[in-house]
């Protein structure tokens, strides 16, 4: 428990920065819709003279960009940017941290075993999240109700404001088991930003291409939109694909750093 609560306040500025940065992004671009609406046919006909490509890759659907959920949609390509960062960066420095803060020794001779280091490590940073989203998440139902009042469909914005919980939970997986495996982390920020930024290319390339496969391969590609918006709910096989990934990358990184040489220099 101690752990726990050192952890929780140990990253309390950085949640407070990452919550406070994604519902500002969220104000700014809920706020932009009123104006974007009252001239929506304008931008439709400037959007329609955009490669197909173009549209494909950064979200953007004619049909529904007039919409509170179709523009929300295309904003939310930049939120789930944002809150993956601060995903990934959470679980790369959870254990990381101590050997780079030369601590590792000092922990490790505590009376804990490693499966308890980890757990706690790994519940602070979840509940740090959770946080993030619980307020994101009503920020973006205000700034919806705001601008549209309560003409949208309130379940679909849900489900996708919720995605956003699950990107993040794949990606603090991900940085868990890398910072376990690699040797020795010495930026964080470095490692976080080009792997995030990897699956970003990496989403834009399916969405171009249509690829179903490649689909799997980003977790920024596992909650469409446009299926949310028709369908009330997510794909089944990218929710279980995510689930499986999750429990693999974490039982992995139970496993790993249970066997491994921690350093404390």
């Amino acid at each position: 428990m101690n752990i726990f609560l050192h952890e929780l306040k140990a990253y309390r500025k950085s949640t407070i920065i990452w919550t406070l940065s994604l519902v500002a992004m969220v104000v700014l671009f809920l706020s932009m819709f009123p104006s974007f609406s009252k001239d929506a046919e304008e931008f439709k006909k400037l959007l329609e003279g955009f490669p197909v490509e173009l549209r494909k890759a950064i979200g953007l659907s004619v049909d529904s960009i007039a919409t509170l959920i179709g523009f929300f949609s295309y904003a939310f390509l930049y939120l789930k940017l944002a809150g993956a960062i601060q995903a990934m960066n959470l679980g790369t420095s959870i254990l990381s941290k101590e050997t780079r803060e030369k601590t590792a020794d000092f922990l490790l001779t505590k009376p804990v075993t490693r499966a308890q280091v980890v757990t706690s490590k790994l519940l602070a940073a979840l509940v740090s999240l959770v946080i993030t989203n619980i307020i994101f998440i009503a920020a973006t139902f205000v700034m919806a109700s705001i601008v549209e009042g309560n003409d949208f469909n309130k379940e679909a914005l849900l489900l996708i404001a919720i995605s956003l919980f699950f990107i993040q939970l794949m990606f603090m997986a991900l940085g868990i088991i890398v910072s376990v495996i690699a040797p020795r982390i010495k930026s964080v920020i470095s490692v976080s930003l080009g792997t995030v930024f990897g699956f970003f290319m990496l989403g834009m390339i399916s969405s171009t291409t249509e690829d179903e496969a490649l689909r799997y391969l980003t977790p920024f590609n596992y909650f469409d939109s446009t299926y949310i918006t028709q369908h009330s709910s997510y794909e089944t096989s990218f929710i279980v694909a995510g689930v499986v990934f999750i429990i693999a990358a974490v039982s992995a990184s139970y496993y790993f750093y249970a066997k491994k040489d921690v350093h404390s220099v």
